[in-house]
């Protein structure tokens, strides 16, 4: 891979990565999370997402965090039961453009890992894309409250403690109230490439809050972003559970890129056509045997 294609890389991956890391701790209990329910209930009502949602997201000297709340039309049963299943998130992960790979590996009942590889908005080779490996866990299954979560200590470019938080409760008429919280810590390196990304590929693009009527930009809109496309995940595979086996992954692609082109000023990458295509043999490569990824220069922050 040329100097050139690396730093483009690099970029796209610090300005466009949605899946990266991950983390459980200390979720929301079932009560604290009814509270934020209850408190939102006039933005769920009314919001220019045309769906029950609400996002937040705060920025510090060296992290970012990104909440997307929200009432999906699934019963809390059959969302806790998909997502306790380390491989529904491999196919969850798999649907943003940026997701190359997603396998999973079992060190014992106990340790579940996701090794994930993470690259440009086009078809590449795994070995000129990032390989990332996420610890995942249930934190807590109950008939009233899950929670899941995905950790990584590092990432590319001095990036670090990527945290991704799910929790559901059930609520009225079979629904399920789902919180996402998606977070990470970065370095100097990690700093300059969200710069370098924000003053190219990402100076145009906005998120979804807004204050005074005027979107949310720069860094919160990339965390933003990248949160919506997450929950859009979750929300097109939940939406497929429900097809016959044979068809629940064109029905993912397809529900996940019209759901993305409801916000097509955010989240637009390419024409349905291209997408599909190339998620179909990113796929159809997954389930074959792994190619072997080269490891990355040590500047990439691993």
């Amino acid at each position: 891979m040329s100097d050139r294609m690396f730093a483009k890389l690099c970029i796209a991956l610090i300005g466009t990565l949605m899946v990266s890391g991950a983390a459980f701790a200390r979720p929301a209990q079932a009560a604290q999370l009814r509270a934020k329910y209850a408190s939102l209930a006039d933005s769920l009502r009314n919001n220019p997402y045309k769906r029950p949602l609400h996002i937040e997201s705060t920025e510090t000297d060296s992290t970012l965090k990104g909440d997307v709340y929200g009432v999906i039309p699934y019963p809390f049963a059959a969302v806790s039961a998909a997502l306790t299943e380390a491989a529904s998130w491999c196919d969850i992960l798999i649907l943003p453009v940026t997701t190359k790979s997603c396998r999973v590996t079992r060190a014992s009942r106990e340790e579940t890992t996701l090794s994930i590889h993470v690259g440009l908005k086009y078809e590449q080779l795994l070995r000129d894309a990032f390989p990332i490996e996420f610890a995942y866990r249930v934190g807590v299954n109950t008939a009233e409250y899950f929670a899941v979560g995905l950790d990584a200590e590092i990432g590319p470019l001095s990036t670090r403690d990527y945290k991704v938080l799910v929790e559901v409760i059930p609520v009225e008429n079979g629904k399920t109230f789902l919180h996402l919280r998606y977070a990470y810590g970065f370095g100097m390196a990690g700093r300059l490439a969200m710069q370098a990304y924000l003053a190219t590929l990402g100076a145009s693009k906005v998120g979804f809050s807004s204050t005074a009527g005027t979107l949310t930009g720069g860094t919160r809109g990339v965390i933003e972003r990248n949160a919506m496309r997450f929950f859009l995940s979750i929300d097109a595979y939940l939406a497929a559970a429900s097809s016959p086996t044979a068809e629940q992954l064109e029905r993912r692609l397809q529900v996940w890129f019209n759901s993305n082109e409801q916000y097509a000023r955010q989240l637009h990458e390419m024409d349905r056509e291209e997408y599909v295509a190339m998620k179909r043999r990113e796929i159809q490569r997954q389930r074959a045997p792994q190619e072997a990824a080269r490891p990355q220069p040590a500047s990439a922050g691993f």
